[in-house]
């Protein structure tokens, strides 16, 4: 069975579509914050699903390297008073972000299953130590005396997911804390929100620029490329990821068409049962399962049917970089994967 309270008829999702990124071009235009985040042509948000710009009203306005500063947030505002040389955060994505930009945090979490500094990371950072970032517990509920003991000057956090107020409090109390929002959706304004915190922010966005501007140029150059599904499994759940995922965002950065089935920008993913598979078909298919044993997926018995099985476009990726973390230096990494498939 479908877990969504409701799957709109396909014949209908191009509709939808249309309306959201109508919606989606309004309220991520450029805003009256502190920064609103644009950084030109490559970064505007009209059109995108994915906001491209600072989140509206946040920020600071301050250029790079400028303190005192007063970062406007999701749970308020935290003044900083000087360069922060201590950030502990509390995800994965913020730890990407964070070496992203040069900095490596003090201490981390781990999301469900999976390692606290992903080997994606490890691969594309080998000369900073990440052997030296310390575990501060699950990123839903971390440990606070852990995160004390590290002694941050920064704390970052997210709110998707968890008592958001009740953890920015006790976080707070530690050290200057700074909430992003959190979910692949909001990977980009997260960047520079995150990015504004540590005074980085006008880095942050000509990364965003070189990398949307490749994406674009990448996508233009190619000849029919056909669309392509993005598709995981994790223990026991089996999903599809729509527009509006951290992939389906790299997929949009390039202007890739998706199957008709995912197509919805109303949710991240949609769960799938074993007999739902052909909802994952599509003319190119990355797939991920979590601890990398993909027989778990290719094994289901209508895995063979599948006409882009057939076809051998087929291609197995890293989870962590397509489906469990949502940082710039995984969506580069996605990039990658796409460009070396589809060119």
């Amino acid at each position: 069975m479908i877990n969504r309270t409701s799957l709109r008829p396909f014949l209908a999702v191009s509709c939808v579509v249309s309306a959201v990124l109508v919606l989606g071009a309004c309220s991520s235009s450029s805003s009256s914050s502190p920064s609103s985040g644009s950084t030109g042509g490559a970064s505007a948000s009209a059109g995108y699903v994915t906001p491209r710009t600072m989140p509206e009203g946040k920020g600071s306005g301050e250029d790079d390297g400028v303190f005192p500063r007063t970062v406007v947030h999701f749970e308020g505002e935290t003044t900083l008073d000087a360069e922060p040389e201590r950030v502990v955060v509390i995800s994965t994505g913020q730890a990407d972000a964070l070496l992203t930009l040069g900095v490596v945090p003090v201490g981390s979490t781990a999301g469900d299953g999976a390692e606290m500094i992903p080997q994606y990371l490890e691969d594309a950072y080998p000369d900073d130590d990440l052997g030296t970032v310390a575990s501060v517990g699950d990123r839903l509920s971390p440990d606070l005396e852990s995160v004390a003991n590290l002694k941050p000057d920064l704390i970052l956090m997210n709110i998707a997911g968890k008592d958001a107020a009740a953890l920015y409090a006790g976080l707070n109390e530690i050290a200057p804390t700074v909430a992003t929002q959190g979910t692949g959706l909001y990977w980009k304004q997260d960047f520079l929100l995150l990015s504004d915190a540590v005074g980085l922010r006008q880095k942050a966005e000509a990364w965003l620029d070189d990398y949307q501007t490749e994406a674009a140029t990448f996508g233009q150059g190619l000849d029919d490329p056909g669309n392509v599904s993005f598709l995981r499994l994790n223990e026991d759940r089996t999903r599809v990821f729509g527009v509006a995922s951290f992939s389906g965002s790299v997929a949009e950065d390039i202007g890739l068409t998706r199957p008709e089935s995912q197509s919805f920008t109303d949710d991240t993913s949609l769960d799938i049962s074993a007999e739902q598979l052909d909802l994952a078909d599509g003319d190119h298919l990355f797939y991920g399962v979590q601890g990398g044993d993909a027989g778990r997926l290719t094994g289901l018995p209508l895995w063979d049917s599948l006409a882009v099985v057939q076809a051998g476009d087929a291609v197995q990726v890293d989870d962590d970089t397509f489906y469990l973390n949502t940082g710039p230096t995984a969506a580069r990494g996605i990039l990658t994967v796409l460009e070396d498939t589809l060119g």
